[in-house]
């Protein structure tokens, strides 16, 4: 017996089934709910601060007004469930606030913001691979450079890659190309990670063959999906990345029993789908 096929992939969801079949399955199939950590809600507030930040004046884009910005995104979502649910006492959330504002801070270290010219902030895109694949994403920031040539740009607040897995990390922001080409008919000049801790930027020059790699490795990925759906068969791939997977306790590779984790769902819960689906 198969598993609803989804009808649109983005590029989390493209790495969640590179990395790891069966915790696809879990997070977007399944819908599984994972508990707040406190890395991604940090990622999210330095995300909203920033995006308020590029909404000022370019002259007013100054650490003070960022670590204002900052401040105000803490208020506006300290009672998200993505916050609300980290559990953290008064010292707890000071030493959340103080390493999100370390990491806003590095950011001016990896470029000037008065001089970004953004067009688009958090912006929403979708196109179509194929027939019937969708593909959608979320632009941090869209901007022209001094020759109004497009520049798409990613913020990351976790660790930047070894040098052997930067072209992994950069399948996203090439999809995130493909969308731009797409939608508005230009190829971006360049796609850049900002990674906001080291800090350092990882920078590409979108190319008609790398858009074309992408969207070859996306349709691959995607049959892949058909394959495991039609045979709801999601095998478990053990990396590193293991430690820090809500679902190790159910996954057979540890001893787990992958139909126990429908109890994460918890009675009455009610999951809205990250994906939608379609039978396949």
């Amino acid at each position: 017996m198969g598993v609803a096929l989804p009808m649109s992939l983005s590029p989390s969801s493209v790495s969640s089934f590179t990395s790891c079949p069966l915790a696809f399955k879990f997070s977007y199939l399944d819908r599984l709910p994972e508990p707040p950590s406190v890395a991604a809600s940090r990622g999210t507030l330095v995300h909203r601060a920033l995006e308020r930040l590029h909404d000022r004046p370019p002259s007013d884009r100054t650490i003070e007004t960022a670590l204002a910005d900052l401040d105000q995104a803490a208020t506006e979502l300290v009672d998200h469930p993505e916050f609300a649910g980290l559990g953290l006492d008064d010292h707890g959330w000071a030493k959340f606030l103080g390493e999100a504002g370390v990491l806003v801070q590095r950011y001016f270290e990896l470029e000037d913001p008065q001089a970004v010219r953004a067009i688009g902030l958090e912006i929403k895109l979708e196109a179509r691979i194929g027939e019937r694949l969708r593909i959608r994403g979320i632009i941090d920031r869209l901007e022209l450079d001094a020759d109004g040539e497009l520049i798409v740009t990613d913020y990351k607040t976790g660790a930047a890659p070894r040098e052997q897995h930067e072209r992994s990390r950069l399948v996203g922001v090439q999809i995130y190309a493909l969308l731009c080409e797409q939608n508005f008919g230009r190829r971006p000049k360049r796609v850049q990670l900002l990674y906001l801790s080291t800090p350092e930027a990882i920078i590409a020059e979108p190319s008609e063959q790398s858009i074309n790699g992408v969207t070859r490795k996306t349709e691959a990925v995607y049959k892949a999906i058909q394959r495991a759906c039609a045979t709801d068969n999601f095998r478990p791939n053990q990396s590193a990345l293991c430690s820090y997977c809500t679902f190790k306790p159910y996954c057979p590779a540890y001893g787990g029993d992958p139909t126990l984790a429908v109890e994460l769902r918890g009675p009455g819960t009610m999951i809205s789908a990250p994906l939608p689906l379609v039978t396949a």
